[in-house]
């Protein structure tokens, strides 16, 4: 924009506001420039560590992936292309879990260096807030989430049925002929092939035994060859066995009727050269993906609902059939054949309204045992109908939670790339750590805390334990107050990791003795003042003495004084700070025996041994409740027992400082 020249004296009345409004849109478009920088730098670093962070997320999938099809994958004599469509359809369907991982690490790794590099820390101060430097990347993630379920309702259904067609071919797909030596090869069905040596040059087996028992085990042939040649025919449905010099042995129970084992004849055949066809398939069949149809896995959105209107009909017919049937033979008043004479009798029940006891007590005996087997009859039949329809409605209800749980699905991983970035975000500005170090270790832990989570609220949703959308979207409802409490932590600057404060608190919660760690100054700029140390450490001494009398800490405490009429202990505060005034003009000493001691003292808190809590309120009601009154009793006792070891301590080490003044400082 071209520079505002000033205007004469007396235009300025006119043309003074107008210059305050130009600057004032000036400095708004110098500023808008800025936050424009500042979101494509933000982006930049993001999206770079974005696409490497999701690839090797995928990779780590796909890897762990492959580990459970290993079986399916190796020995099997699969050519590149089919290799190469697992790895491509596997691929698309880890795509939807590699994208939360990845965002959650890139958002780590960025804002982790955005902060270690004080970057962060200069936009602050700018006065961008946080949630002003999030909102390019929190764009970006928002068409991640709608790429997302675009995937998963287009892409990933295909993928998954193909996937699933080719995993299937592959099993169905017969091993590659590598016979090991030495040792019985049973992968060709039927027959189990020994070999005691092989000739890699021209692929001849010696020493050949054959187990056939392709037609039965009561027909089974025993073959032993000096040598042979297996190979394969040219359309690779059969095996062409050529064996040289041998023998065939071959069992006769088959012909021999109801003869004795121990008579049973076999025939042995002896040959020069004979050639045997095995049927083994060893082409690679693709399976018709139709058939994987009916997953739900493999269905769009609109597909699911559709056909969960299909199961929930299919599962009401069920429970209207059993109703029918169940009113029918038992709600309505039908008798049995053996009654179907007694028309007298019903009718006879039905105008007087006589129990079915006396009508049966007026029945023969004969008629009694048709009646009790016909309802006998009756009650089997529709137990086993009830057996028959329950076992078809429970695996219609499997069905129909497994559609439901995945229509659910495809929104909940939409939405975890969301959350992770409100978690990943805010963690790497509150960590400051980037790399890969810290960030990693810490993704990982957050995933697998989101895996566990989503699998187990999944897994109860598929038994039917809890509901649909209770399992289902748990692991988003655990996520989103832990996103909310971060990014609330991290634009106010609150130091969540801060382990010196939770150790801090942990040690107060516990009673943990704190220890003092006073290392030798490399520059020291005033000595101590020996002669004058020498008093203060006497008169400290004294005054701990007199205290440890006076208080008598060693005795039970006062359970009423100590909840319900708490005073400070003044002389404890004022010897803490004579303790600490002393070991702080004796630190720039350079005498390590001085230091040692130093370090030896105790450092006193001076309000453990009067009361539980700084607030009256709080020490009025764990007072009243008196098992928990009786906790805090006893720990303010051990705190009581504690300082008057302390003071014991302060005494000696004291004695032993000043000694040491006097013999090395003072007299020399």
């Amino acid at each position: 924009m071209p520079n505002f020249e000033p205007p004469p004296l007396y235009f300025a009345p006119f043309v003074l506001p107008l210059h305050t409004i130009y600057n004032r849109v000036r400095a708004r478009h110098a500023h808008m420039r800025l936050i424009r920088k500042l979101d494509a730098f933000i982006l930049k670093s993001y999206l770079l560590l974005f696409a490497g962070t999701f690839f090797i997320c995928l990779f780590i999938f796909m890897m762990q992936f492959m580990w459970r099809y290993v079986e399916e994958l190796i020995g099997k004599g699969l050519s590149w292309d089919v290799l190469g469509k697992f790895f491509y359809y596997s691929g698309l369907t880890l795509v939807p879990m590699s994208l939360p991982l990845a965002i959650l690490l890139a958002s780590l790794i960025s804002f982790g260096n955005l902060g270690e590099k004080f970057e962060l820390l200069s936009m602050k101060a700018a006065g961008v807030p946080l949630v002003r430097i999030l909102q390019p990347v929190f764009c970006f993630v928002l068409l991640v989430c709608g790429g997302s379920f675009y995937f998963q309702n287009k892409i990933g259904p295909e993928a998954t049925k193909q996937l699933a067609t080719l995993i299937w071919s592959m099993k169905q797909k017969s091993p590659e002929l590598e016979i090991p030596e030495g040792i019985f090869y049973n992968e060709i069905p039927g027959y189990n092939l020994f070999v005691e040596h092989k000739d890699p040059d021209t692929g001849m087996l010696y020493g050949v035994m054959i187990y056939n028992n392709t037609n039965s085990y009561e027909d089974a042939q025993i073959v032993l060859a000096d040598s042979a040649r297996l190979q394969s025919t040219a359309d690779k449905m059969h095996l062409k066995l050529t064996l040289f010099n041998g023998e065939r042995f071959r069992n006769m129970e088959s012909q021999s009727g109801s003869m004795l084992r121990a008579n049973v004849p076999y025939m042995r055949e002896s040959f020069i050269t004979e050639v045997d066809l095995i049927p083994f398939d060893g082409n690679f069949n693709m399976m018709d993906a139709s058939l994987f149809a009916g997953n739900a896995a493999t269905k769009k959105l609109p597909e699911i609902v559709q056909g969960i209107d299909s199961l929930t009909v299919m599962t009401d017919s069920i429970g209207h059939a059993v109703a029918s049937n169940a009113r029918r033979l038992y709600l309505e008043r039908e008798l049995p054949s053996g009654l179907q004479d007694s028309a007298a009798i019903v009718q006879e029940t039905a105008e007087s309204r006589e129990t079915l006891d006396s009508i049966y007590a007026r029945l023969t005996e004969e008629k009694r045992t048709a009646a009790w087997r016909n309802a006998l009859r009756k009650a089997q039949f529709m137990q086993s109908e009830y057996d028959f329809r329950g076992t078809i409605s429970a695996d219609n209800n499997l069905t129909l939670r497994k559609h439901k749980i995945e229509a659910n699905r495809k929104f909940t991983l939409s939405l975890a790339c969301l959350l992770f970035f409100f978690i990943g975000a805010p963690l790497g500005a509150i960590i400051r750590k980037g790399g890969l170090g810290v960030p990693v270790v810490v993704s990982v832990l957050i995933f697998i805390f989101y895996y566990i989570v989503n699998v187990g609220g999944e897994k109860m949703s598929k038994t039917g334990q809890w509901n649909i959308i209770s399992g289902v979207w748990l692991s988003s409802a655990v996520l989103l107050p832990i996103g909310i409490f971060l990014i609330n932590r991290a634009n106010k600057d609150s130091v969540v990791f801060n382990i010196e404060g939770y150790r801090t608190f942990f040690q107060r919660l516990l009673g943990l003795r704190a220890h003092r760690r006073l290392n030798p100054k490399e520059v020291v700029i005033q000595d101590p003042d020996y002669p004058a140390l020498v008093g203060k450490l006497q008169n400290l001494t004294e005054s701990c003495a007199q205290y440890s009398e006076k208080a008598r800490l060693y005795m039970m405490p006062n359970y009423l004084r100590l909840f319900f009429h708490y005073a400070e202990d003044k002389d404890v505060i004022e010897l803490n700070d004579r303790l600490e005034a002393i070991v702080d003009e004796l630190h720039n000493t350079r005498d390590k025996v001085i230091l040692a001691r130093l370090n030896d003292l105790p450092i006193l808190v001076p309000d453990a041994h009067t009361r539980p809590f700084r607030n009256a309120r709080y020490n009025l009601v764990v007072g009243l409740l008196l098992p928990l009154g009786l906790f805090f009793f006893f720990r303010i006792w051990r705190y009581r027992l504690r300082l008057w070891h302390d003071m014991q301590q302060i005494q000696k080490l004291g004695t032993q400082i000043r000694e040491r003044i006097e013999k090395k400082h003072i007299h020399e």
